[in-house]
This record gives structure tokens, C-alpha cells and sequence, in this order.
């Protein structure tokens, strides 16, 4: 675990590389939080309210110690995972528990994030997430980083209660925006700060989908998967996947080093 604790090429920074395995640990967070969060919701019973209590508890422990030290993946995703994890339970509280529906609930959600954006421009004339290296940057960026992974769960959501997809069905809906995207960023010259954060976002709705397909019941779609069981299986590759990059990109910065 010593690389996954260890800085890497990117350690002037406090935001992860944006490379395709960043992308790839992104969906795999966004899984994560949406069966995390629904078995602390749902299987053990909480509720909503006690089920965003806890995880918006654990999302300020966990993204002060990520603003309080230097950059280390292990850390940065722990707090990626957090924000899906909450993100969840935002969404919903925001449907059932106070009753917005998705569509308000999803103007509320975009509001926030406009605004957090907006801010974040005016003090910083710029977007771009690499490198963030000042600290109220970095406290915007999370901010941003949970209005739009709430704002994903509860588009993910409309997809498949009110627009009448299967969860595969939602979860290829999402993917062909996230196809579109990588193609505007490889053959044309759209902002790419402006296609990072639609590809930020609709991670989100391809995750979520997908991780209900794996713990839905049959007659809904899903695999019927216990939540726990998707849970730990999604945090193992997060996990691998998080070494053998951290360890790709440490061995990159000493052979530089060297050469």
C-alpha cells in the first residue's frame, strides 16, 4: 500500500492527473457511493436523514485531512468516493424526503454548482482543476466536485424512474454523452475545462446506473447483487486499479529523474 500513500508526479498539485485511469476510478467511486450509500440508507435501515447525517459527517472529516496535507491518491479518492457516497444520499433526501422530484431537485443541484463555478472564476479568472495548488481553490473544487456528483445521482435517477429506461439502458445513455464528450476533446477544440466538468458530472449517472443494476432486484432489472457484496467488489478494483497507476506514474517521474 505504500504507493497508494505516496505522492506522485502530480504532488505540486492537490488534484489527481487526468489521465484515462483517472476517468476509470472515477466511475469506479461513483459505483461505490451509490451502493455504499444505498446500503446505508436502505439495507441497514437508516433512512435518508440518518443516512446523509453520516455520510455528510464523514465527507467533512475525510476532504479536511485530503485540504490539510499534501497530495496523496489513496486520500484524493477516499474523498471522491465520500462526495459519490453523499452525493446519494443528497439526491434522495432531496426526492423522497422532501419531496423536489428529480427535476427540481436536479435545478436546485445545478444552481449550486453554476454558482460554486461562478465563484471559483471570479476568484481565480480560471477553472481548470490542474494544478490546484491554492486552498480556497482546492475547498471550491470540493465543493463543486459534490454538487456534481449529487447532481449525476439525481439525473441517473430520472433516467430510469421517470424516463422509463432499464438500468443498462440508462447506464449506455450516459456512456454515449461521456463518447461524445471524449470525442469533442480528442477532435475538436472545445474548452476542455468546460468538457472535463460535463464528463465530471456524467460519470456520476453512468456509475449510479450501473450500480443499481448490480443490486436491483431481477424483476427490476438489476442483478439483485447484496449491496455489501457490489460495495467491496467495486472497492477492490478501485483499489487496483489506484496502485498500478500510482505505481505507472512513479516509475515514469524516476525514470525522468534519471535520465
Amino acid at each position: 500500500m505504500d504507493a497508494l500513500e505516496s505522492g506522485d508526479a502530480s504532488t505540486a498539485s492537490k488534484v489527481a492527473a487526468i489521465t484515462p485511469a483517472f476517468w476509470i476510478m472515477k466511475i469506479l467511486a461513483t459505483t461505490l457511493g451509490e451502493t455504499a450509500g444505498d446500503f446505508i440508507s436502505m439495507t441497514l435501515g437508516l433512512g435518508y436523514y440518518a443516512g446523509l447525517a453520516i455520510t455528510f459527517s464523514a465527507l467533512a472529516i475525510i476532504v479536511y485531512f485530503q485540504i490539510s496535507r499534501d497530495y496523496r491518491p489513496l486520500m484524493f479518492w477516499t474523498a471522491i468516493v465520500a462526495t459519490t457516497t453523499a452525493g446519494t444520499e443528497i439526491s434522495d433526501f432531496m426526492d423522497r424526503s422532501l419531496g423536489l422530484g428529480y427535476l427540481w431537485g436536479s435545478v436546485v443541484l445545478t444552481s449550486g454548482l453554476l454558482l460554486t463555478l461562478a465563484i471559483w472564476y471570479w476568484r481565480d479568472r480560471n477553472l481548470s482543476v490542474t494544478p490546484i495548488l491554492r486552498r480556497d481553490i482546492e475547498i471550491l473544487f470540493w465543493i463543486a466536485v459534490l454538487f456534481s456528483n449529487s447532481l449525476g445521482t439525481a439525473f441517473g435517477d430520472f433516467l430510469v424512474d421517470e424516463g422509463g429506461l432499464s438500468f443498462i439502458q440508462g447506464a449506455l445513455v450516459t456512456a454515449g454523452v461521456i463518447g461524445v464528450v471524449a470525442a469533442l476533446h480528442y477532435l475538436t477544440r472545445v474548452n476542455d475545462v468546460l468538457l472535463f466538468w460535463i464528463a465530471f458530472v456524467f460519470t456520476r449517472p453512468f456509475g449510479a446506473t450501473f450500480g443499481d443494476f448490480l443490486t436491483k432486484p431481477i424483476d427490476l432489472g438489476g442483478l439483485n447483487l447484496p449491496r455489501e457484496n457490489a460495495s467491496l467488489i467495486t472497492l477492490a478494483l478501485l483499489l487496483s486499479v489506484l496502485y498500478v497507476s500510482t505505481r505507472r506514474s512513479q516509475q515514469t517521474a524516476a525514470s525522468k529523474q534519471s535520465a
